[in-house]
């Protein structure tokens, strides 16, 4: 039996985006083990992943280079065959090159990739999506096929989402952590005002976000609207996107679990572009950005806490005419 463990410890959206590799590497080996280190906080994107046996949590909050020893020490005793890493950053590729993997696969940013056996070139804006670029790092032993993001709610998850799928409805993920990858506040309510009242609409998102969802709401003039923040788990929320007749969403988490649903997506993107390779990848997905030509756009890979300019023209003149389907 060929072990693989896969690294990626990144966030939310990062480990959707890594798991082809876990959809890929079982079609090619299906008796095979496959194990997945991720943070603290997203290991229920993965539980009870029906292709993933054992799941590695890493607190990187709490005591984050003690625990990263212990994952080390785990890794070791584990004996995997093949250790991909998909992250360029030092800390995991320090647990890659000390992993005791036959085969330690990375991109060759890590500052570690020195100690890999093989190092697959990343680079951004080249044209490709993450996803190729995370596939390439199992195409040596499997073929250059490239599989989609895909989540696996269970029926129980499915279960308690089903009371909100009793009249058509649309989602919407109106915050993100960045400022600036985050569709205006003004903007998402006029969506809402502007929306059929044949649709009910549920906002989404995390605990954090109910504030400003409950702010959005109080500040619209439509009825059917619904703030399940903090309310669903992130596969519950997933159950309820798949059936979704759209999901609105910025460059964040949500468009990458509404990617893995292959349900109908809306991605805003303001600061930050397409070409990074980050977009939507639903068979039914459209992305949303200003028409303007920007010499500030985009201002960086990630987002801002406030835009940099002070004008945030990149969200402002995005015209809600674009969004309704």
């Amino acid at each position: 039996m060929v072990k693989f463990l896969i690294i990626q410890t990144a966030f939310i959206g990062d480990v959707i985006l890594a798991t082809p590799i876990i959809e890929k590497l079982h079609k090619f080996y299906p008796d095979s083990q496959i194990d997945f280190l991720l943070r603290k906080g997203n290991e229920n994107l993965l539980r009870n992943h029906p292709y993933v046996s054992n799941l590695l949590i890493w607190d990187k909050k709490k005591e984050k280079k003690k625990n990263m020893f212990r994952i080390i020490k785990l890794i070791r005793n584990k004996k995997y065959d093949y250790v991909i890493n998909l992250q360029r950053f030092t800390s995991t590729g320090i647990i890659t090159a000390f992993s005791k993997g036959k085969i330690k696969v990375g991109f060759n940013k890590n500052p570690f990739s020195f100690l890999f056996t093989r190092k697959i070139k990343h680079e951004i804006g080249n044209g490709k999506h993450e996803v190729e670029r995370n596939i390439e790092t199992v195409t040596e032993i499997t073929d250059e096929s490239i599989f989609n993001p895909k989540l696996h709610p269970s029926k129980e998850d499915y279960q308690i989402v089903s009371q909100y799928k009793m009249r058509p409805y649309i989602c919407i993920a109106p915050t993100s952590v960045w400022y600036t990858k985050q569709f205006l506040a003004e903007k998402w309510i006029e969506l809402i005002n502007r929306t059929d009242s044949k649709y009910q609409i549920y906002l989404i998102g995390g605990p954090d976000d109910k504030t400003d969802c409950d702010k959005i709401i109080s500040e619209s003039n439509n009825k059917n609207v619904t703030n399940l923040c903090g309310e669903l788990s992130l596969l519950q929320t997933s159950a309820l996107m798949a059936n979704s007749s759209m999901n609105y969403v910025n460059d964040s988490a949500p468009m990458h679990m509404s990617s893995a649903m292959n349900a109908p997506t809306t991605a805003v993107f303001c600061s930050t572009v397409p070409k990074f390779g980050f977009g939507p990848l639903s068979d039914n997905s459209k992305v949303i950005e200003t028409e303007e030509k920007l010499d500030c756009r985009p201002c960086g890979l990630h987002g801002y806490k406030a835009c940099p300019k002070g004008h945030f023209k990149c969200a402002t003149t995005i015209e809600i005419d674009k969004l309704i389907f």
